[in-house]
This record gives C-alpha cells, structure tokens and sequence, in this order.
C-alpha cells in the first residue's frame, strides 16, 4: 500500500469526527469522546492519544487558530467546519506535542481529510501544516505587557470577549494566571461515601492503584488522585465506596452543611454528586428529594443512590423556571440547595468546548433563569432552614447579580453571617461571606456559592 493511500490512525480517526461533531452539532466532548471510542474498540494507548488530541485541541485552540493564521492564505473562518477542525488538530501535534514528529502530524492530517471526504482541501492543509512546521517556533506570541488581551487570547487560548472581560477584572498577572490555570488538566478528585468507609480507609485502598493519591486541601471527604488508571474501573466505585466530584464541588456541600435526620431539597439535581452527598449526610433517618427538569438525567441520580445505598434519596422531575407545584410547596425543608445551570466558565478545563461555545449574550439570559429558579426554589424553605446558591463560573452577571436580586426581592432572606459558616471554608470565603474557590489559586474548578437564611 502506498503511503498517501495508508489509513489515517483510529485514534487519529475518532478525535476528527469527535471534534467535527462538538463544533457542528455542539455535542459534549466527553460523550461524543467516550461513544467515539467504544464505537471504534480503541486500544488503551490510542484511547489517550485520541483523547488527548480532542482535548487539547479545544484547549489550545485560540493558539493554534493564531499560528494557523500565519501560514493560510485563505481566513481560517472562512473554510469548512470538517477543514478547520482538522487543520487545528494537526497544528496542536506540531506545535504542543513533542513525541510526534511533525511529518506524521501533516501527512496524518491529509490522510483523515481524504477519508472524511475532504481531499480536496488536501493540498491546503498539506501546504499550511509543512509551512508551519517550519515556522511556528518563530511567530511570536504577543506579550502580556505589551497586550493583555491579545496574549490572553492568542497565547493563552481564550475567547476574544472573555479575554477582554478578565484583562479589566484583574491585574495582568492574576488574569494570565487564571488563564493558564483553565488551559492545565484538572486533577481527578473522588469522595469518599461516608456510610461505607473513611476518607483514610478509602486512601489507603487507592493508594495499590494510585500511590500519589493523596487527601484534599479543603474538601474533608475528599481524595486526588494522579497518575494513570480510571477510578470508575476500580472495584471500590462499584461497590459504592466513592463518587468522582472535584473539590470544588464537593465544597458546595460544605457550605450547605446538612446534618444527620434533615429533610434537603437539591432544585438542579442533576447528574447527582451534590445529592448523593448529601445523602450520605442526612443518613437513612433523613430524606433528600432530588429534582431535575430532564427526566433521562434524574436517572444518573437514581443510579448513583443505587450504587451508593442511599434508598432515602428520592428523584422528581420538576422545573423550576415555573413555581413549585401544590403538594411540594406544601412541604417544608431543612436545606434547600440551588446548584443552578450556567455558563460553566469555571469548569474550562473539563469542558473546554465551553470557551468556544459561551457567548457574552448568553449571561444575561443564564442570570434572568437562575433567578428564577433561586425565587421558586425558595418556597420549599422552612422557618430556620438553609438555602445554597451556586454556580461553576466566575461571571458577575450570573454570580453576585443574581444573589442580589433576590434578596432585593425577598426582603425575608439575608446573607449567612460568616462567622455562622463551617470554620474550614473561612480561608476560601470573600468579603461578603461567598465561597469562591479558583483554579489558579486552589487547583479545582471555579465556584461561587452563598449561603441564605430567612431573617429574624
């Protein structure tokens, strides 16, 4: 077989069509990644390159759409969604990925176009990648004193209206320094189920398959892992030991802080992590009632109980953007949790399709349905309860905004005090008493959270 006739690599193969479908019909990397794979039986070592290119591919796409920008003739926006995306994948291999010699990153990139149905664009991309791979360790990266914006966007690979955004929120440096946090891979953090085990019994266990393994900083039932492996693989997932939650999530717990015996309703329960926590928390003498608007993804909540023995939790489909129905508004609750849907920004580096996906009009609506569902969700609160508002990005709109809009509106809810808050969350909480955690500064995802409680 000759070499232009040679098929592109799986692992190759599945990372193109996984990020033509993120960027055409706006699937999640992860799904689209994960039935990609299986799909096409990957072996464990093509399983990492593929993922590795998706991923980093998203990451790095402002850089490379930079440094692409130098070699093409032709406007990058300007050509097929299917070229774009392969160019970008082949620009990552060249100018990010060391151990793959430049040529099989340019002749692999002509390959999977052909086999895609795009070998007409081959001579393009074939022209553009040997000119960057040429080139690229001389086009110069704008400098962050020279151009804040411009090297958040085009060194450090976020969008131009987000880099605009955090380059007039912060220094320089904390702005670059939050940027690179968001470009790094997050740690993998798990919880231990506290009805089964102990957070040491549980590293202990991890540490024959993850020896670098190690306790949280802040979260008191959490673990980060390093180093290869797949914990869900692990037999201590099935049997219900532990739940895969990054630290920052796992805080949002914390701050809630329900007891044993409490009745606690989660609004936004779905995928489930903050409502099997909780669960574990209240005990079989307490009850948590889970809601979600989607039906198919209560059912990753159900799931998760099942595994984890927490028969107390029960699933309802509700939508909050309506008020609460009769017979649940009749009820009365101990802690009321409101992990609201938004922009994920602060999730960047598990979800890098966001940066490219999030739009600087979307926040305005995002807020205007958070509100929404903090106003609706509050009904469910008893006379000496506590309700937890939060959200996984760092955007003002949908963050302090909204906090006080409510509070403007019901004039019977007040901020908790912070001295009334768990003394292990006091280094992570800001003036106003908010839980705000950052990746740059904590290594897990960007949270703000408030506590409310009804005033006196």
């Amino acid at each position: 077989m000759s070499e232009a006739a040679r098929p592109v690599t799986a692992a190759r193969r599945v990372a193109l069509r996984v990020l033509l479908r993120v960027q055409e019909e706006g699937a999640y990397a992860d799904l689209a990644l994960r039935a990609g794979m299986v799909q096409a039986q990957l072996a464990p070592r093509e399983r990492g390159l593929a993922t590795e290119l998706v991923y980093g591919t998203l990451r790095m796409r402002g850089r490379l759409d930079f440094l692409l920008g130098h070699v093409l003739d032709t406007p990058l926006a300007e050509l097929e969604p299917a070229v774009a995306c392969a160019l970008r994948m082949g620009a990552y291999q060249i100018a990010c990925l060391e151990r793959i010699p430049e040529r099989a990153a340019v002749d692999e990139t002509v390959r999977g176009l052909r086999e895609i149905g795009f070998g007409r664009a081959s001579g393009l991309a074939n022209a553009a990648l040997r000119r960057l791979a040429e080139r690229w360790r001389s086009i110069a990266l704008p400098e962050l004193a020279d151009d804040p914006v411009a090297h958040l966007r085009d060194a450090l690979s976020l969008p131009g209206w987000l880099a605009e955004r955090l380059a007039g929120r912060f220094e320089p440096e904390e702005a670059a320094a939050l940027a690179r946090a968001l470009l790094a891979v997050p740690p993998r953090c798990v919880r231990a189920n506290r009805l089964r085990t102990t957070r040491d019994a549980l590293l202990d266990e991890l540490r024959r398959r993850f020896p670098d393994a190690d306790a949280c900083r802040f979260a008191p039932d959490g673990l980060r892992l390093a180093g290869r492996g797949d914990p869900v693989r692990e037999p201590g997932f099935a049997a219900g030991r532990y739940t895969l939650q990054d630290e920052a999530s796992q805080l949002v717990v914390e701050l809630l802080d329900p007891q044993p015996g409490e009745r606690v309703f989660d609004a936004c329960a779905a995928p489930g992590t903050k409502a099997t926590a909780i669960a574990e928390r209240v005990g079989a003498g307490g009850r948590v009632l889970a809601t979600d608007r989607h039906f198919r993804r209560l059912g990753l909540v159900a799931r998760d109980a099942e595994r984890l023995g927490l028969a107390w939790l029960e699933t309802r489909v509700v939508d909050l953007a309506r008020p609460l129905p009769r017979e649940l508004a009749a009820e009365r609750f101990d802690r009321v949790l409101v992990d609201a849907p938004c922009s994920g920004l602060g999730t960047l580096r598990r979800t890098p399709e966001l940066r490219w996906r999030v739009l600087p009009e979307d926040l305005a609506r995002l807020a205007e349905a958070q509100f929404q569902i903090l106003h609706h969700a509050a009904a469910a609160l008893g006379a000496r309860g506590a309700l937890v508002y939060s959200v996984c990005t760092f955007t003002p709109e949908e963050n302090e905004a909204v906090v006080d809009a409510f509070l403007a509106r019901q004039p019977g809810f007040r901020r908790t005090p912070p001295d009334a808050l768990p003394a292990a969350l006091r280094p992570l909480l800001d003036e106003r008493g908010a839980l705000r955690t950052w990746p740059q500064r904590h290594d897990c995802d960007a949270f703000f959270a408030v506590r409310l409680e009804r005033a006196a």
